[in-house]
């Protein structure tokens, strides 16, 4: 039996729609990354000469728009399919893209930046819908390895494309404008690979969604209109979400716990361990590395065990291995403590996927998985302004003692929602 088991995971992940998504979610992200994390900051500030204030005030642009456009491109990928929706969606990538390498103002720059969130936003509804689509096609019903190799290619984008571009800048004569267009490729690339996903997974069509976009009592099967058509959906979501209440916070919590950690990382690593660069580089790999490699087996071992095991020791892990990384101050220590925080989000993050996949109902399955992220991404929108507060007044450590606190909360709401689902289903 764990030999079948593992025989429908692996071929789960050899699937051409986990195939296409992976290298979409790792380009997406190398691009994003390359941005965010290398080249605007540092082209904002020195070359066009705009102020910290206006970095912040573009970055947080995209922000908003991937968040706030998560909900309706599911809604729309549902009746359009994923083809058109991530084809259309990632153009307008190309276009952010485009718009940087030309843009010398703050303002244009800044709707660049917009663009580039909402071009970004349909990502993860859609991958995953999908990775529950092809679990619910399983007997086993299963998403743990999935969703472990869809978050392996968005570490995996977001950590090479910084590098790649770093190495471009030493090694190009500082030039801005190929890595832009080294991007501008990549952009132009990840379009390409949207055209070959397919519209609908396997025999998967919409039914709730065509049904509850024809207007009741009409046998002509008169289609209502958008607006119609939206407030049905609501209404049945409203019907069919039938989740825990506490499964909303948690769903913020979860990333406003990495939220918290992000902003002051590289800052907490200069002035409180006075690492090098490189040895800042190692550190990074240590952690991020760690939990790239580890991701796909702990995937696996979702799917054969359950998510609850893993979800319990992940966030213990988590808090203690964070606040044991705020106190220590000698380096091989540290190097401990950024490998235990690496292990502990290889194990939270395909075990939390997979447990939000089996909150998801079948109907209108993309519009749900959109307001789930949207949630779980305004904690990352609102973990670095706390953060930074809490850097400059009350201490630099703090931040992390405030996310392994989170990851304790986590891990109270995490019982409460398993103990009142059992409950609710009289499941034992």
């Amino acid at each position: 039996m764990p030999g079948k088991v593992e025989q429908r995971a692996h071929i789960k992940l050899a699937s051409p729609f986990i195939i296409e998504m992976w290298v979409i979610i790792f380009l997406v992200e190398f691009v994003k990354g390359s941005l965010l994390v290398a080249l605007l900051p540092v082209y904002m500030e020195n070359i066009l000469g705009l102020s910290v204030t206006v970095v912040g005030f573009a970055f947080a642009l995209q922000y908003l728009g991937d968040n706030l456009f998560r909900s309706p491109s599911g809604w729309v990928m549902e009746r359009i399919g994923y083809r058109w929706t991530m084809t259309s969606a990632l153009l307008l990538i190309l276009v952010a893209v485009g718009l940087i390498i030309y843009a010398k103002d703050a303002v244009l720059l800044s709707v660049a930046c917009l663009i580039l969130g909402i071009g970004t936003s349909p990502l993860w509804p859609c991958v995953m819908t999908g990775v529950t689509e092809l679990a619910g096609s399983t007997k086993s019903g299963s998403s743990g390895a999935a969703m472990g190799a869809v978050e392996m290619a968005s570490l995996a984008g977001t950590g090479v494309g910084p590098i790649i571009v770093n190495f471009l800048m030493d090694h190009g004569g500082h030039s801005y404008r190929t890595a832009f267009f080294v991007l501008f490729g990549c952009a132009v690339l990840v379009v390409i690979v949207a055209l070959l996903l397919p519209t609908r997974i396997g025999a998967h069509t919409p039914h709730a969604v065509r049904d509850m976009d024809i207007e009741p009592g009409t046998g002509s099967g008169k289609r209502l209109n958008p607006l119609q058509s939206l407030k049905r959906t609501i209404s049945q979501i409203r019907n069919s979400l039938n989740v825990s209440r506490w499964l909303y916070p948690a769903l913020f919590l979860q990333a406003f716990a990495i939220g918290l950690m992000t902003p002051v990382v590289t800052l907490f690593a200069r002035s409180e361990l006075h690492v090098t660069p490189n040895q800042f580089s190692l550190l990074l790999i240590a952690g991020g590395g760690i939990t790239v490699l580890a991701l796909i087996p702990a995937g696996r071992l979702v799917d054969k065990i359950g998510t609850t095991l893993f979800l319990n020791i992940g966030f213990l892990l988590a808090a203690g291995s964070m606040a044991f990384f705020s106190m220590v101050r000698w380096l091989p220590l540290v190097f401990v403590a950024v490998a235990l925080v690496g292990v502990s989000y290889a194990l939270i993050l395909p075990a939390w996927n997979a447990f939000l996949a089996k909150q998801v109902p079948k109907g209108e399955r993309g519009t749900v998985w959109g307001l789930f992220l949207t949630l779980q991404g305004s904690g990352m929108v609102a973990g670095p302004v706390i953060s930074g507060k809490l850097w400059d007044t009350v201490g630099h450590g703090v931040p992390f003692l405030a996310s392994a606190c989170v990851m304790l909360l986590l891990f109270g709401l995490h019982l409460l929602i398993v103990h009142r689902t059992k409950r609710r289903t009289g499941t034992t």
